[in-house]
């Protein structure tokens, strides 16, 4: 009965679902400590990631903001200076421009503020392509939205962080 349990099969499911269970647990749920003059980068894609990184941005009225992605173009209403990236169209290009804006302005420490289901995978591809820079994580929470739609998006992010780590970074 145990043998029949254990079958390839069986392990590579139970290995992935232990895995997603790790990668949830792991995921930053607050956010790390921000200071005034700190350089904050917004990844766009997400209804929720603009409006909560407003609102943090009136607690840190001396940081910089950046909006990074393709989603910043003609959705942004910020009542502060920012500088919009709009030509990523995808997390890999996102770590990619903020690298070109961290390398420019000489950065050596920077916020990201995404979605909570995307923050391991966003900090990771930023700290892969910086990583001597402080990544510091400032989660947006998927509130409000129904038990199905999460799991369906937590699952999403866990393959294509996944894919990343096994080097397909364009997922």
């Amino acid at each position: 009965m145990i043998r029949r349990l254990l079958t390839p099969s069986f392990m590579i499911f139970s290995c992935f679902i232990l895995g997603g269970m790790i990668f949830k647990s792991t995921a930053p749920t607050q956010c790390g400590t921000i200071l005034q003059n700190d350089s904050i980068f917004v990844l766009t894609g997400d209804e929720r990631r603009i409006p909560f990184a407003m609102r943090k941005m009136r607690e840190y009225p001396n940081a910089d903001l950046y909006i990074i992605g393709a989603g910043a173009q003609g959705k942004i209403d910020v009542s502060r200076p920012a500088i919009i990236e709009s030509e990523s169209k995808s997390t890999y290009q996102n770590a990619l421009a903020i690298k070109d804006i961290a390398t420019r302005r000489k950065l050596d420490r920077l916020v990201i503020i995404t979605t909570e289901d995307h923050m391991n995978r966003a900090r990771y591809l930023v700290k892969s392509e910086l990583p001597d820079t402080m990544v510091v994580a400032c989660p947006a929470v998927l509130a409000g939205m129904p038990p199905a739609k999460r799991l369906e998006r937590w699952a999403t992010e866990y393959v294509k962080y996944i894919a990343t780590m096994l080097g397909i970074k364009e997922s």
